[in-house]
């Protein structure tokens, strides 16, 4: 079906979210806890936009909103940026030494408040993307603990996590740099526990953890593959090229 976003006319599947759709013809919407690789979580609200259906005029997050039918959206209204630049201020004033946020705030003209106090230490805007990448690996070594102005991720208890497999995927979709992660001389240390990690057979790159492979291992029936995830694709490209010469012999 035919979807309308800031004038452009754009070719969209029935159920396909709106922010997909601006992202596959080139329409820049602003997001912080959005990943490709995970369902949508709509807990920033920087990717709202309007969305115009017949007579119906209104806010939504267009990571989470469905097109079922013919509609105009607009990413950049007035009254959509007014309400990002709201959204980036309560950020900024949970984040404030933030680079990423520093830099939507120098975007949108935010200027600094003195409103709210923040923590200048503070990373985590608790957007909750490392979660759910925690949850779809299957390990559910992390979680929102506390509640009002205590909350944060952490472990059960803030003690190490037995089931964290040090995979460091929280880490990669965290957007504004919140969980660290350390590296050196074979060994990986997040979450206040440090892991083994183990090197690519091909390359002799470190590439994962020993419970990340075990994990993995297991989720893949036992078959053993220790390769990097260039060097998987290396193979994988090799395998192509052989089938397509075999079929043109």
């Amino acid at each position: 079906m035919k979807v309308f976003i800031d004038g452009k006319p754009c070719e969209a599947e029935y159920g396909e979210y709106i922010l997909d759709v601006a992202k596959r013809n080139g329409i820049h919407i602003p997001t912080l806890c959005h990943s490709d690789a995970l369902s949508g979580i709509g807990s920033c609200r920087l990717c709202i936009v309007e969305v115009v259906e017949g007579s119906r005029r209104m806010v939504v997050t267009s990571c989470l909103y469905p097109i079922t039918r013919e509609i105009e959206v607009f990413t950049s209204t007035e009254k959509i940026k007014k309400m990002r630049k709201t959204i980036i201020m309560l950020l900024s004033s949970r984040v404030p030494q933030n680079d990423y946020i520093k830099r939507l705030r120098e975007e949108y003209g935010v200027k600094p408040t003195s409103r709210f106090k923040g923590d200048n230490n503070e990373q985590c805007i608790l957007c909750g993307l490392c979660v759910k990448a925690c949850e779809a690996i299957g390990t559910n070594a992390i979680a929102a603990v506390n509640r009002g102005i205590t909350k944060k991720i952490s472990t059960p208890y803030d003690e190490v996590s037995e089931d964290c497999i040090g995979c460091g995927a929280c880490a990669q979709v965290c957007p504004t740099g919140a969980i660290g992660m350390y590296q050196e001389e074979g060994k990986r240390t997040i979450w206040g526990r440090t892991f083994e990690l183990l090197k690519c057979e091909q390359c002799g790159k470190y590439y994962a953890t020993r419970e990340q492979l075990k994990h993995s291992i297991d989720k893949l029936d036992g078959k053993k593959e220790m390769l990097c995830d260039r060097c998987k694709k290396k193979a994988v490209a090799a395998s192509f090229k052989t089938i397509y010469e075999d079929m043109n012999l």
